[in-house]
């Protein structure tokens, strides 16, 4: 079958499964503003996980690498489960929307927080962007660890619901230094074109980039950095430009226009669940388990895995607990997700075999945000995209490697703020380890290790105010702080690809048990992961059908 019209069944499956599964969300601003529960049940499969049984292969966790292992078991003909601790984002609320506004966020915006955690604390010195919102399965987490904080989608996606999109190809000679063991021409003539493909990923027309108003903030940042001698390039993205230009001329609906972006994008984004997930629903062999966290994995005596499965409803009352044995399990619950689950049963006993390098090497791609304030002359518009098309290369700098995306700061008024996201080459990595106090799996990554992070952004940003004469903006990140080191939207590493896995994902020592995610990767790889992450997936998925037995 053709995969356009796999998807358009797919999705048709996904859209009936939530009308009939998902209750009203009954929320809106009203809803919100009196402090009301929030209500919504996630779609799942007619029978319940716990009368399944037995199933040839498990796929735990709906992102990049999980979308990717589904597709392609189901395509080879292999009944597949799949695990999303998340809700299914398909069926509109009563208030006509899919996600909450970022201006006036309600529960769908994060997962079980009492208040909004968004990047930016302040606007010139007032508490005005977080605001306290009901406990719910909202579609943005971020995982607090002492030392660094890590944002995650939760929800039939992962994280392509709430990233900003940019589609960025890693440069070969950095991938050849961090995975040595790819063949670099298989990966760029053949993996990555496909993961760009069945992505949807499109390239900026520079032309529209010129004129659109929407661009303004970007060309603006683009111009100082290239007076001040860097080279700029436009960024792929799998937001439907097409349709933001339409947004643009005011013949669509706004999304990307309409400041939504890190809780969801109610238009335009080509998330995974119109992408991989849309086309493996079609093939008719994917069973979609929303609301179900593996909370524990352990091996049988017979090489089987059995997985106990909590099910939630969209306020986290717990509705039930199940066991489902497997032949196969897929991880790809991110980076945090999948080392924490392997460290925990590890150390816990439940799979003791597991190699010591599981829970080592995590990164977090060198993230570390600043913004300058602008001149009166130099205006950044009133209206900005927040899918940035656009960024600073400056990776091939001796000392201070970085790779600056320009970002908007979508106040819905004339701001004269220019930001941005650097990904830095930071040598600095963390482990996972369990707590046997708390019984819970804690990162032991240190602030001080961002230094080399700030510094590399610091000498790049440095350099564009003393050539326009301009200051940071030291009111946005919270404590007078110019550059925000504190989080992470690239979370890398901790089952690392030939250390803790073969050269192929599978987990050292445990047939049929396999990582397919951004756990695989080193931490960092130099440009936003995610399409790093798919191609990778697409190349072990497919040695791994040639080669094992899924049964």
């Amino acid at each position: 079958m053709n995969p356009h019209r796999r998807r358009f069944i797919g999705q048709a499956v996904m859209q009936a499964a939530a009308a009939t599964g998902l209750s009203a969300f009954t929320a809106g601003a009203r809803a919100n503003a009196q402090g009301a529960r929030l209500d919504a049940r996630a779609a799942t499969p007619a029978r319940p996980l716990g009368s399944l049984g037995r199933a040839p292969c498990v796929v735990v966790g709906s992102g990049y690498g999980g979308a990717v292992a589904a597709l392609r078991l189901a395509q080879a003909g292999i009944p597949v489960v799949m695990l999303e601790m998340g809700r299914l984002w398909t069926q509109p609320a009563d208030d006509g929307r899919i996600f909450c506004k970022t201006l006036s966020p309600d529960g769908r915006a994060m997962w079980f927080k009492d208040r909004t955690e968004a990047p930016l604390q302040s606007f010139l010195g007032l508490d005005v962007i977080n605001r306290k919102i009901p406990r719910y399965a909202g579609v943005l987490d971020r995982i607090n660890f002492p030392g660094i904080s890590v944002y995650a989608g939760r929800g039939v996606g992962g994280g392509s619901l709430v990233n900003g999109g940019m589609a960025v190809t890693p440069r070969r000679d950095y991938l050849a230094r961090i995975l040595p063991q790819l063949d670099s021409d298989e990966m760029y003539q053949r993996w990555f074109p496909l993961a760009n493909r069945t992505l949807g990923v499109g390239q900026v027309d520079p032309v529209w980039f010129e004129s659109a108003a929407s661009q303004r903030y970007a060309r603006v940042a683009r111009d100082q950095a290239q007076r001040a001698g860097f080279r700029t390039t436009f960024v792929p993205s799998v937001y439907d430009l097409d349709y933001l230009a339409r947004e643009e001329r005011q013949a669509a609906p706004r999304s990307a226009l309409a400041q939504e972006v890190i809780y969801g994008n109610e238009h335009g984004k080509l998330s995974l669940d119109r992408t991989y997930l849309a086309e493996a629903m079609g093939t008719g062999r994917l069973a979609l388990y929303c609301l179900h966290e593996v909370t524990r994995i352990r091996q049988q005596a017979d090489g089987d895995y059995l997985l106990d499965v909590r099910q939630i409803d969209a306020q986290g009352t717990v509705l039930g607990t199940s066991q489902l044995r497997c032949g196969s399990v897929f991880l790809g619950a991110g980076s945090v997700g999948t080392s924490s689950m392997l460290v925990k049963a590890r150390d816990t006993g439940d799979l003791p075999r597991l190699p010591a390098a599981v829970g080592q090497g995590w990164g977090n791609n060198g993230n570390v945000m600043a913004a300058r304030a602008n001149h009166v002359w130099h205006p950044t518009g009133t209206v900005q995209c927040t899918m940035p098309l656009m960024g600073i290369d400056d990776w091939d700098h001796p000392t201070r490697p970085v790779f600056a995306e320009i970002t908007p700061l979508p106040t819905g008024f004339e701001n004269w703020v220019s930001m941005y996201l650097g990904v830095t080459r930071n040598p600095e990595r963390a482990s996972f380890r369990l707590d046997t106090v708390s019984g819970k799996v804690v990162l032991d990554w240190r602030r001080e290790q961002n230094a080399t992070s700030v510094q590399a952004l610091k000498g790049l940003l440095d350099t564009i105010n003393r050539r326009e004469g301009t200051l940071y903006r030291v009111d946005l990140f919270g404590g007078g702080r110019s550059f925000a080191d504190d989080f992470t939207y690239h979370p890398l590493g901790g089952c690392l690809l030939g250390q803790a896995t073969d050269d192929h994902g599978r987990v050292t020592g445990h047939r049929g048990l396999y990582v397919t995610d951004g756990a695989l990767i080193p931490g960092s790889v130099g440009v936003n992961p995610f399409v790093t992450i798919t191609a990778l997936a697409e190349r072990n998925m497919a040695h791994i059908l040639r080669s094992d037995v899924i049964a």
